[in-house]
């Protein structure tokens, strides 16, 4: 009986624990936006997280480490899965790509997302960790993810390059400027089918650009 109390009440103080956490990222994460990392006190992200500064240091670390887990959380928006059909023609590639460019833009144009980045970009001279993070745990796998699809259709004869450069390509090709204008507040989010033309548009480019190799796409004769 004692075994049991005890595993209970340390479930629910894990539970307990995980919850103000969470919170008290949050409050940091809306400081941290509203203020700027330099401006913003531990003291007030403690008030705004309703716990004192000692539960936040035990639970969370100093303010730079805060930042980094704030970061970290919100960048798993970045990690698009790549569980997709492998390419075994054109059509089917194009459909991957289409797919894949249309969960991709969906995702980093989030307003969260975007205002990681925009954190992320403010603090990477005094806090290069931060923008590390941002890369390693979100840009990273997403781009991992492409350079499969890519290595996938090369594999099948699709497409000819090294997949890291074809990935890249097909990466400029699907946001152009779009980034750029999001992070300045000059553009607006794209829509659900603004993304969807966006992709399908990159696509067409792309494999426009890569045609099929001349021996996928001459018969063989029979011997």
């Amino acid at each position: 009986m004692m075994t049991t109390v005890s595993l209970s009440k340390e479930r629910q103080e894990g539970r307990d624990e995980s919850e103000v956490r969470s919170r008290i990222l949050d409050a940091a994460f809306a400081a941290f936006m509203e203020n700027g990392f330099a401006a913003t006190s531990t003291l007030e992200i403690a008030t705004l997280a309703r716990v004192s500064k000692r539960e936040l240091y035990a639970l969370v670390g100093n303010k730079k480490e805060m930042l980094i887990a704030c970061i970290s959380a919100r960048a798993t928006r970045l990690q698009v899965s790549a569980d997709l059909p492998v390419p075994h023609d054109r059509e089917t590639l194009a459909h991957v790509l289409t797919s894949f460019g249309t969960q991709l833009v969906r995702e980093i144009t989030d307003p969260t997302v975007i205002a990681v980045f925009r954190l992320a970009i403010a603090e990477a001279v005094h806090a290069p960790e931060v923008a590390q993070a941002l890369d390693s745990i979100g840009r990273e796998t997403s781009r991992a993810a492409l350079r499969q699809i890519m290595t996938r259709a090369q594999a099948s004869g699709l497409l000819n390059g090294r997949p890291a450069e074809l990935a890249e390509q097909f990466g400029g090709l699907l946001w152009g400027n779009l980034m750029v204008s999001l992070l300045l507040g000059v553009a607006a989010r794209p829509n659900s089918r603004e993304v969807a033309a966006r992709a399908r548009d990159a696509t067409a480019a792309f494999l426009q650009l890569h045609s099929l190799p001349i021996d996928a796409t001459t018969p063989r004769r029979p011997i």
